[in-house]
C-alpha cells in the first residue's frame, strides 16, 4: 500500500492500456451495502498498474530468465542436494485421482492415495531400516522436531524427566540445536577430531544421565563417514539415550548401509532432497519421520494403516504427540518421492549412492591441489575445500563463489561448515554428467590461477551479472524494490 514513505509507483504504467478482462459474472450480483459492514467495502478503485498483456507477459519472461536452478545449469550446494528432478514425477502429480481429491473426503473414497502413501511408508521402512514411519512432517526441520518430541515423551513416559539435554556435533546441520531448543531440550556440542569425525572422547565426557539423544547424520556434514558409529550407539544407549538420524545425507549410502542397523533410534527424510522433490524459495517439502518399535507408540496421529484390505487413519492413539501439520502431509511431494522410488527400484538407488560417491571424489581430487583440503580422505556424496591459500593472497571464498557467477556457475555452499576457515562445501548429486563436472573443475582451477595472476579480478566479480556486487547489509535492511537495473 502506497504511503508518504513509499509512495506507490508503477513504472511501466499508462493510462488507457489493458492486459486482462474479466469474464462475464456468472453467479447473481449482490448488493454490497445490504451484505457487509461498512467497513469492509471499498470507498475507492484499487492502485493498479494498467500495462497491456503483451507488456506483462515481457516483463515477467524476463525476470524467469534472470532466475537460476537445478533446470538451468549445475548447482552444487553442499547439503542441500540440488539435482535434477525428473518430470515424470510432475506427469503423475498431476493425474487427476490424485491431484482433483480433498483431504476430507471419506477414506472409502480415496483408497488409491491411500495405498500409494502406505507404498511409500513401506519403501521407507525398507530403506531405513526403521519399524514404522509417519509423512506427516511438512519439511526437514520439521522432521527433527517431531522425532525429538518422540524422544522426549518416551522419556517422559518411562519418569526420565531429567534427561534435557541432546548432543550435536560441532559440525552439524544449524537446524540440527535449533530444533533441539524449540523441542524444549539444551543443546550440547561434541567436538570433531582431527580427522573431521566425533570426538568418541568428547562424546563421553558429555553423555550422561541428563542426555535424551544424540543427533547425528551420517556420512557428515564434511562428507566423511562416521566409522565408529557402532561405538557411539552403544556409548549413548548405556546412557539411556536414544539416537536420532539426520536423512540429510542419505543419498550417499541407500542400498549400502541403513540407519537402523548403525544403532538409530529415529530418522527423518528429506524427500524434497534425496527423492528428486523439488525444493528451494521456501518450499514445499516432506521430512517422513521412521522410528523404532520402542518409539512407535508417540507417532503423530493420524497414522495410516491397512486393515481387512482396507486403508484408513488410526485416530485412537493415546500416547502420539499429536497432529503436528493439518491433514496428512505435502501430498503432491510424497507422491513425487513414491514415483522417483517405483521407477528407480532397488538397484536403481544403490546406483544413486554409487554416482553421487563417485562425482564428490573424483571433483575433490582434482581440486585438491589447487585450493586447501582440510580433511585429505575419502569422502562420500560432498566434500569441502577451504580457501586458506587464496585468503593469504587477499581472496575470500566469497570472492570466489562470486566470480564463479561470470562463468555462469551458481556457487557451493560457502562458510559452511563452521569447522573449517573459509570452507567451501560441494555436492554434485549424482545426476550430473562428467562434462558438467569437468567444465566447473576447470573454472575452479582458472579462478585459483587468477588469484595468483590477478587476484583484482576475483576480488570485484561478479562482472557481467544483472546484479553486480552489493552491500549485502544495506541490501537486506533497505533493499531496492525495482525491476530496472
Amino acid at each position: 500500500m502506497a504511503n508518504q514513505d513509499f509512495p506507490l509507483i508503477f513504472e511501466r504504467s499508462k493510462e488507457g492500456r489493458t492486459g486482462y478482462s474479466l469474464p462475464d459474472l456468472e453467479v447473481p450480483e449482490i448488493d454490497l451495502d445490504s451484505e457487509l459492514d461498512d467497513a469492509y467495502i471499498r470507498k475507492n478503485a484499487p492502485e493498479l498498474p494498467e500495462v497491456s498483456e503483451l507488456e506483462v507477459m515481457r516483463h515477467y519472461t524476463g525476470l524467469s530468465n534472470r532466475n537460476y536452478g537445478v533446470d538451468s545449469g549445475f548447482y552444487p550446494l553442499g547439503s542441500c542436494t540440488m539435482k535434477y528432478n525428473p518430470k515424470i514425477n510432475e506427469d503423475v502429480a498431476r493425474l487427476d485421482g490424485f491431484s482433483h481429491i480433498h483431504p476430507y473426503q471419506d477414506p472409502e473414497t480415496i483408497q488409491g492415495a491411500l495405498e500409494m502413501m502406505y507404498d511409500l511408508q513401506s519403501a521407507l521402512k525398507e530403506i531405513t531400516g526403521m519399524h514404522e514411519i509417519s509423512l506427516q512432517s511438512a519439511a526437514g526441520a520439521q522432521g527433527e522436531w517431531t522425532a525429538l518430541m518422540m524422544i522426549r515423551k518416551f522419556h517422559e513416559a518411562n519418569g526420565d524427566y531429567q534427561r534435557t539435554k541432546v548432543i550435536v556435533p560441532d559440525s552439524a546441520h544449524g537446524t540440527n540445536p535449533a530444533s533441539a531448543a524449540v523441542a524444549g531440550f539444551d543443546a550440547v556440542t561434541v567436538k570433531s577430531n582431527e580427522d573431521g569425525l566425533v570426538d568418541l572422547q568428547d562424546l563421553k565426557r558429555v553423555v550422561g544421565e541428563d542426555t535424551a539423544a544424540l543427533m547425528l547424520t551420517n556420512p557428515n556434514t564434511l562428507g566423511l563417514f562416521e566409522k565408529d558409529i557402532l561405538e557411539m550407539a552403544d556409548i549413548v544407549h548405556k546412557a539411556g539415550g536414544k539416537l536420532y538420524y539426520d536423512g540429510a545425507n542419505l543419498n550417499a549410502i541407500m542400498g549400502y548401509a541403513r540407519p537402523a542397523d548403525m544403532g538409530f533410534d529415529a530418522v527423518h527424510l528429506n524427500l524434497h532432497k534425496t527423492f528428486t522433490g523439488p525444493h528451494g524459495g521456501g518450499g514445499p517439502g516432506s521430512g517422513p519421520v521412521g522410528v523404532t518399535k520402542e518409539l512407535e507408540p508417540f507417532l503423530p496421529k493420524p497414522v495410516l494403516i491397512k486393515r481387512d484390505g482396507q486403508y484408513m487413519f488410526d485416530h485412537d492413539r493415546p500416547q502420539s504427540i499429536g497432529r503436528i501439520k493439518p491433514y496428512y502431509g505435502n501430498f503432491a511431494i510424497n507422491l513425487r518421492a513414491y514415483t522417483y522410488i517405483r521407477t528407480m527400484g532397488a538397484e536403481g538407488l544403490k546406483k544413486v549412492s554409487e554416482y553421487a560417491v563417485l562425482n564428490a571424489n573424483y571433483m575433490m581430487r582434482k581440486l585438491e591441489k589447487a585450493y586447501d583440503l582440510p580433511y585429505n580422505q575419502h569422502c562420500k556424496h560432498e566434500f569441502v575445500l577451504s580457501g586458506k591459500k587464496q585468503k593469504k593472497l587477499g581472496v575470500r571464498t566469497l570472492d570466489i563463489a562470486k566470480r564463479l557467477l561470470d562463468f555462469g556457475y551458481h556457487p557451493p555452499t560457502i562458510y559452511f561448515p563452521l569447522n573449517v576457515e573459509e570452507g567451501m562445501m560441494v555436492e554434485p548429486t549424482e545426476t550430473e554428467s562428467k562434462e558438467t563436472l569437468d567444465g566447473f573443475i576447470d573454472t575452479m582451477l582458472t579462478i585459483a590461477k587468477e588469484v595468483e595472476d590477478n587476484p583484482e579480478i576475483v576480488q570485484e566479480a561478479p562482472h557481467n551479472t544483472v546484479v553486480k556486487r552489493m552491500d549485502e547489509t544495506t541490501a537486506a535492511r533497505n533493499p531496492i524494490l525495482r525491476y530496472t537495473k
